[in-house]
């Protein structure tokens, strides 16, 4: 039902998510109510989360919502979990082939 404003009250209402990013050693997710209609970087400002991890760069990072990828301005739905991806060091494909090659005792020198 529309208020005296004209804005219907889904408008004021809260929904629950997360963010979360997992460094080499620490690992953070964090729980918040935010908005109705909040986007993707804004849940991440929101949280905090670049003060406890200022390496952070939100402009080479890919984002997903649990492990789909998505943009800085998709709005999240409720119970949602923003997940800020690290740089893989190595390629998989790479790593697996040395495991191999370990295992095989055909270590590369």
């Amino acid at each position: 039902m529309p208020s005296v404003s004209g804005q219907t009250n889904f408008m004021l209402e809260s929904i629950a998510i997360e963010v979360a990013f997992i460094s080499i050693d620490k690992q953070v997710i964090k729980s918040l109510d935010v908005p109705n209609g909040t986007t993707v970087i804004g849940a991440i400002r929101l949280s905090g989360i670049k003060d406890e991890f200022p390496e952070l760069d939100l402009n080479t990072q890919k984002i997903g919502i649990y492990g789909r990828l998505v943009k800085e301005d998709d709005v999240l739905q409720a119970e949602d979990r923003v997940e800020i991806y690290r740089a893989l060091i190595i390629d998989p494909k790479e790593a697996r082939r040395r495991r191999a090659e370990k295992k095989l005792g055909k270590g590369t020198t």
